[in-house]
């Protein structure tokens, strides 16, 4: 109960934050039917004229470029106060926040509602299709002198992910007692990114009118992997030492040489069995796979270099959709508006409103993890929250030095993306590829800071201090 109040503080505390912080200050109101044409969609950029049609325009030299331009007259000087005050009345009610906060409210209230699982499946699938719809179709207008510095960014995203997940190791090996084995799990879900909290982050940046390069859906795929690289080279050390099938080391409590590992059945996110036989049931695809053949793969990790596990590393279904939608984006983008139009009605119009339902489900699911926190002591809460306002300054600072070093421009928003994807931990990617190879870890303490520490704090009140922080660090440290 103690940590139900907990949650529900950091909730309300986090709502505060992102409604006082999330949307530019004005100087005053905009004129009638401006707020419409504000909260528009906007389209990324890809770095060339195209793109920046349906975009803000720039800001001239010495302007903040984080900022939608919603008002022409000059700002005046308000204090701090004012300025909280002014930003909490005009961002109380909007529907992303506040459908998060509905959902994270069901389990504290102990309201009789259950989300269908495979409606959480749907909207997953709609979401990664969406972001890779919309990514290819302005990838198509990408200049091919920008090809180069994009995939040198895309490296450079790749190893900050990597190098995330070693963190991440030390850190918990710091704070926690965690078992070895859970340590390098916690790691590997930190060493990759986050699909959801990277849609919501877009969700923010439209409607908020700030521009980010088309090729950031394909960096969220990039930098999915390397948590999944992290957490099998890790294991695979531990199994090395003498770790036994239960998971502990030689010089952990509960050490037995003759354990026999008992399976415990639990998707990627984090449901149960009950959720499991939902899906049977309601799935149109019938389950194939024979029970036999799941225990066969549960007493036998598959090798770091498996042909199994390098498909579900390397093509799972999150990576196959998003690929697959910035596939079929880029081909139709190349075709022209007449083409992607009607397309258009449904992966880009209905967005937020499917983003919505999204975050009520996540709500509910962030809420219920904080439970399991109890287990892993106060150390690990910490490191949940230490995780991502330590690891999104870094990738803003990361993203900005490659920018000067290559002379290469980033649009506003993909200083914010960037820092999402290195402040996110995996709750969908990461898991699948532990219940296949890595067992022995426990399949609830990973997601418990995943969902209802780390995807808790982007969602609420990360994103609003890292479009600050991107702001802040063109402003002072300008890449010209």
């Amino acid at each position: 109960m103690r940590m139900k109040r907990y949650g529900l503080l950091a909730l309300l505390s986090g709502w505060i934050a992102i409604v006082a912080f999330a949307t530019p200050l004005r100087a005053e109101d905009p004129p009638a039917g401006s707020e419409k044409a504000a909260e528009a969609p906007a389209q990324p950029s890809a770095g060339d004229e195209k793109n920046e049609a349906h975009a803000p325009p720039e800001k001239a030299d010495g302007e903040a470029p984080l900022k939608a331009d919603t008002a022409t007259a000059p700002a005046k000087t308000q204090t701090t106060l004012e300025k909280f005050w002014y930003n909490f009345t005009h961002n109380l009610f909007k529907p992303l926040l506040l459908f998060f906060a509905m959902g994270f409210l069901v389990p504290i209230l102990k309201v009789q509602l259950e989300f269908p699982y495979t409606v959480y499946q749907a909207l997953v699938i709609y979401l990664l299709l969406a972001i890779g719809w919309k990514g290819g179709e302005e990838l198509a207008h990408l200049e091919a002198h920008l090809l180069g510095p994009v995939l040198g960014f895309m490296l450079t995203g790749f190893i900050t992910n990597f190098f995330i997940g070693i963190i991440a190791y030390i850190l918990l090996s710091l704070l926690t007692k965690m078992r070895r084995v859970d340590k390098a799990t916690v790691a590997g879900y930190y060493g990759s990114d986050s699909a959801g909290t990277f849609a919501i982050c877009t969700g923010v940046l439209t409607l908020s009118a700030i521009k980010f390069d088309a090729y950031m859906p394909v960096m969220l795929a990039v930098m999915e992997i390397p948590g999944c690289l992290v957490a099998l080279y890790l294991v695979s050390k531990l199994r090395n030492q003498g770790m036994d099938a239960l998971g502990n080391m030689p010089d952990e409590p509960g050490y037995d040489p003759g354990a026999v590992r008992v399976p415990v059945l639990v998707d990627a996110h984090g449901h149960g069995d009950s959720a499991l036989e939902e899906v049977k049931k309601l799935s149109l695809e019938t389950i194939r796979q024979s029970d036999e053949n799941n225990l066969s793969a549960i007493k036998k990790p598959s090798g770091i270099f498996s042909k199994k596990l390098l498909h579900e590393v390397f093509l799972n279904s999150g990576l196959y959709l998003l690929f697959g939608g910035i596939t079929i984006g880029f081909i139709s983008g190349l075709q022209g508006v007449k083409v992607t139009k009607d397309d258009d009605k449904l992966f880009i119009d209905l967005f937020q409103g499917i983003l919505c339902l999204f975050l009520l489900e996540m709500g509910m699911t962030a809420s219920r993890k904080l439970k399991d926190l109890k287990a892993a002591g106060l150390g690990y809460i910490f490191f949940g929250l230490l995780a991502p306002n330590l690891f999104a300054p870094a990738g803003i600072l990361i993203a900005h030095v490659y920018s000067m070093m290559s002379g290469t421009h980033f649009a506003p928003g993909t200083y914010v993306l960037f820092a999402v994807l290195c402040a996110a931990a995996s709750y969908i990617a990461v898991p699948a590829v532990q219940r296949l190879a890595i067992p022995e870890a426990s399949p609830t303490l990973p997601l418990a800071a995943s969902l209802g520490l780390t995807f808790s704090w982007n969602v609420t009140i990360g994103i609003p201090i890292y479009i600050e922080l991107a702001d802040a660090i063109q402003r002072y440290w300008p890449t010209t």
